[in-house]
């Protein structure tokens, strides 16, 4: 099987679940460390335009950005890479190894915690894109964790209610949608 090579200027589904399908996430602080380090790592390389984090897997719907509108200061470690040569694909990996390394510590296991590869899904047409948005987001309810998506706090449903400072691309989400107001009729209507 060949592994989908990242491209910068594409949208992706990126999701993976714990190995075995076990739980990745344990407790409430993991949930805070994961958008932790989904910041340090993949906020520099890409706009993320939903996500959602359950106990055993996460979906992520991201636009990798263009390699000239990478800044290498942005990144919190050293890199000796340039745009030309640099591949986003190794900042997941920095990203998931990070969170496993943090949750071995913590809770005193060790191997790895996600199935590998992560998976990826180019998303080349703006239908399955506003069709993954509304996947995402109802995944807790279609997993039978909340009754509506709005009392789910680890998804970024609710980001794109409100109006408090964010680094979601909520206002190019919403634009795909039209308005707030179709956002929340499109996901209750999913």
């Amino acid at each position: 099987m060949q592994i989908e090579k990242i491209e910068f200027g594409r949208f992706y589904h990126i999701f993976n679940r714990g190995n075995n399908s076990q739980d990745i996430f344990f407790e409430e602080e993991n949930y805070r460390y994961f958008l932790k380090l989904l910041a340090k790592y993949i906020i520099p390389i890409s706009e993320i335009y939903c996500y959602c984090l359950l106990r055993s897997h996460f979906h992520l719907l991201i636009r990798i950005k263009d390699a000239e509108d990478l800044v290498f200061s942005d990144f919190q470690f050293s890199t000796v890479e340039t745009p030309k040569s640099f591949d986003p694909s190794r900042q997941f990996s920095h990203f998931f190894n990070a969170y496993t390394l943090a949750i071995n510590k913590r809770y005193r296991r060790s191997g790895s915690l996600f199935e590998k590869p992560f998976e990826r899904k180019m998303v080349e047409h703006e239908n399955y894109l506003k069709q993954l948005i509304l996947y995402i987001h109802n995944n807790p309810k279609h997993h039978g964790i909340v009754e509506n998506i709005e009392d789910y706090k680890w998804s970024s449903y609710p980001t794109m209610l409100s109006e408090s400072p964010t680094k979601i691309q909520r206002g190019k989400v919403l634009a795909y949608f039209d308005d707030r107001e179709n956002f929340a009729l499109c996901h209750k209507n999913y």
